[in-house]
C-alpha cells in the first residue's frame, strides 16, 4: 500500500473538510463486493472500502473509508467493472453542499455523498487550478476536464 499520512475520513465531520473539493482518487480497495447489483459484505460494522484520495486542500494522500452502499456501488462501477485506462483518472466530490433540497444535508447520514467521475488524466489540476495549461481556453479546456463517464446519486442536482 501507498504511504500515506495521518488523515483517515470515517465520519462525515472528517470528510467535511473536503466537502465540494475535486479530489483524485488513485486507489481502491474493498472489502465488500457486488454480486447482481447487490453489495455482498462480510458485516454491518466495516467499511464497504476505502480510497486514497489526493485533495488540494489536504498535504499528501488521505485515505476515506466508504460506508454508504450506494458510494460503494459508484466507486465499485468506476473501478472494478468499467476499468480505468493510463490516460484516465478517477475524480470524486464528497458532498453535502449538492442536495437537490437544502434540508437533506440535516439528514445526511442517510444518504450517499460520492460524486465519482472517470476523467482525461490531468483534470483535477485543470479544475482546481487555473492557471495550469493557460493555453487550454474555452471548449478545449472543459473537454480535458470534462467527465467520460460518471455516478452521481440521485439526490444531488
Amino acid at each position: 500500500m501507498e504511504n500515506i499520512n495521518q488523515t483517515i475520513l470515517s465520519k462525515d465531520s472528517e470528510w467535511s473538510v473536503i466537502d465540494g473539493e475535486p479530489c483524485r482518487a488513485s486507489g481502491f480497495e474493498p472489502t465488500a463486493s457486488v454480486q447482481n447489483k447487490k453489495v455482498i459484505a462480510l458485516n454491518l460494522t466495516n467499511p464497504y472500502a476505502s480510497v486514497i484520495l489526493e485533495c488540494k486542500k489536504s498535504p499528501g494522500k488521505i485515505k476515506g473509508l466508504i460506508t454508504h452502499k450506494i458510494d460503494f456501488i459508484h466507486l465499485w462501477a468506476a473501478f472494478k467493472e468499467r476499468g480505468i485506462s493510463e490516460n484516465e483518472e478517477v475524480l470524486i466530490i464528497w458532498t453535502t453542499k449538492h442536495y437537490k433540497y437544502k434540508l437533506l444535508k440535516f439528514f445526511a447520514l442517510a444518504y450517499p455523498k460520492i460524486w465519482v467521475m472517470i476523467c482525461p488524466k490531468g483534470a483535477l489540476e485543470i479544475m482546481v487550478d487555473q492557471n495550469w495549461k493557460p493555453e487550454l481556453t474555452g471548449e478545449a479546456r472543459w473537454n480535458a476536464m470534462r467527465p467520460i463517464m460518471e455516478w452521481k446519486p440521485q439526490i444531488m442536482k
